[in-house]
């Protein structure tokens, strides 16, 4: 299998790497006869659950389903529903292959959010809201995988969790199709304005929305903030490792593609399928079925720029200053590069310093960086694993989310952190070829009950679930994560997150060879 196969095959599996970690968990008894509850929205009463402490509704739609005409068509408005509608279980995933979703998913309606909201709150005391934006390189994932009791319990405030439309499905592009590229982009706009219209009812604050996402939701934090379509949709803006300057000669981290390169996956699409010389491709696309589609998209996705609801590429809007104002927290995980690094070796492509040149030379074509790189990071006979992944999370990461930081600190508040628990809990089975530390994804099991499985935390890794909650959900209710019993986090500082040891640093820049990477363009 050549290295690029086992990107193909890794990039957007490795937020699928919650396969194991977010798969649903069966409901528990308390569950199944918790108590009801009911609110009502524009579109008709839902019938919620009532919890220990929380209220959920799951499976609320907020836009029709993308069907027939509407397949690569912007979000509609739901159809309202006669009676009261149940919310007491997730709805269908969008469609996707296997991996975080057992069994994957073929059902084209999909455009639904969860909420979870504590108790007490209500029209009377709206609490803060926190809209969260799945990762799984815009392919894979569903709101429904992020138990976020702890979080509306412990900050008190009311969460969001939306489902987006994924791979080709969410991004294709051709060139008589309006939105090209964009239609994940859309819905998540489309679940904003439900959330500024609806939310209210469910005892949330329609008028302080955070927007927030980790990888690909990460980056679609970005490509938001600098959406003309959505000014006015959310307040602030947390950003976990989804960098906002990612490129794609950088693959391993989000970014998105000019709408030229995108129409061009969609020509490929069209051919794959049999409607490449069709009288009316996208008639017969709209014919072609679900999992057919899904067997015939490219495994890595991107949304597409130069368009009307992405004018720019998130990178060069931001180095400009035209995004939206908003706080944001931005952060990476220390040691993000290494899962992927694991996942590489394991495919039978040792990294040694006989091979290193090559391996770097796969992900970083042009002779003069490839040999810069390996000058840089030598690989010595034990450590080519830990050397790789430092590799990715520096290049595709840890660097440019210091890079976003700067630029948008230039305009708006902005809280930088860095996940380095080197003792996270793994999110996959199996015994990985060399400890992986803090690697992509590890930190959100310290923010939501992944599945709705509890991890397995150590009393320390406890406390900073807490701590990070804390942070995360005073940030979400003041634009200021700081709060009388944590380390104060200075905006000059990058906070390093691990158990006993939260603390505020000057830079974690020198650690993730920045200077160098900048110098290499």
């Amino acid at each position: 299998m050549s290295m690029h196969r086992v990107l193909t095959t890794l990039c957007c599996a490795l937020s699928a790497v919650l396969a194991a970690a977010c798969s649903a968990a069966p409901p528990t008894e308390h569950a199944r006869h918790a108590a009801a509850t009911t609110v009502r929205t524009h579109d008709g009463p839902v019938r919620g659950t009532a919890h220990d402490g929380y209220r959920t509704f799951e499976g609320i739609p907020y836009a029709a389903p993308p069907v027939g005409s509407l397949r690569w068509a912007p979000p509609r408005r739901a159809a309202p529903w006669p009676g009261v509608r149940d919310a007491i279980r997730p709805a269908s995933a969008c469609p996707q292959p296997a991996g975080e979703v057992p069994g994957g998913s073929t059902d084209e309606d999909c455009l639904h959010l969860n909420i979870t909201t504590p108790d007490g709150a209500g029209p009377a005391r709206p609490r803060p809201v926190l809209v969260w934006l799945h990762g799984g390189g815009f392919t894979t994932g569903a709101g429904s995988s992020y138990d976020a009791h702890r979080m509306a319990t412990r900050g008190d405030v009311v969460v969001v969790t939306v489902n987006y439309r994924l791979g080709a499905l969410g991004f294709l592009a051709h060139s008589g199709l309006p939105g090209s590229g964009t239609f994940g982009l859309a819905d998540q706009q489309a679940a904003l304005r439900w959330v500024r219209a609806e939310i209210g009812a469910f005892g949330g604050d329609a008028r302080n929305v955070t927007l927030a996402g980790e990888s690909a939701g990460g980056y679609s934090v970005c490509a938001q903030l600098t959406s003309p379509a959505a000014a006015e949709l959310f307040d602030r803006a947390i950003i976990e490792s989804g960098p906002c300057t990612g490129r794609p000669d950088r693959p391993f981290a989000p970014s998105s593609v000019p709408l030229s390169t995108a129409r061009a996956a969609g020509a490929d699409l069209a051919a794959k399928v049999g409607c490449g010389s069709a009288r009316d491709v996208l008639a017969c696309l709209r014919r072609v079925d679900v999992s057919r589609l899904l067997a015939a998209q490219d495994t890595d996705q991107q949304p597409a720029h130069t368009t009307p609801l992405l004018p720019s590429d998130p990178a060069a809007a931001i180095a400009a200053g035209r995004f939206h104002r908003v706080p944001v927290l931005i952060g990476n995980n220390h040691d993000e590069g290494n899962g992927w690094a694991a996942g590489i070796i394991q495919a039978d492509h040792p990294v040694t310093p006989g091979t290193w040149p090559d391996v770097v030379a796969s992900f970083f074509p042009s002779p003069g960086q490839a040999k810069a790189i390996v000058r840089e990071y030598p690989v010595h006979r034990t450590d080519g694993g830990p050397v790789f992944g430092a590799v990715i999370g520096d290049a595709d990461f840890a660097c440019p989310t210091a890079r976003t930081d700067g630029l948008l600190a230039a305009h708006v508040p902005v809280w930088r952190y860095e996940f380095a628990d080197e003792h996270a809990p793994p999110l996959t089975s199996g015994t990985p070829p060399f400890p992986l530390g803090a690697p992509h994804a590890s930190e959100l099991p310290y923010l939501f009950d992944l599945g709705g499985r509890p991890r397995d935390l150590t009393a320390a890794q406890h406390r900073l679930a807490d701590t990070m909650i804390d942070y995360w959900t005073r940030f979400a209710r003041t634009a200021d994560p700081n709060g009388p019993s944590s380390p104060h986090w200075s905006r000059r500082t990058v906070l390093s997150l691990a158990p006993d040891h939260i603390a505020p640093t000057r830079t974690a820049q020198p650690r993730h060879h920045c200077a160098f990477w900048n110098a290499l363009g």
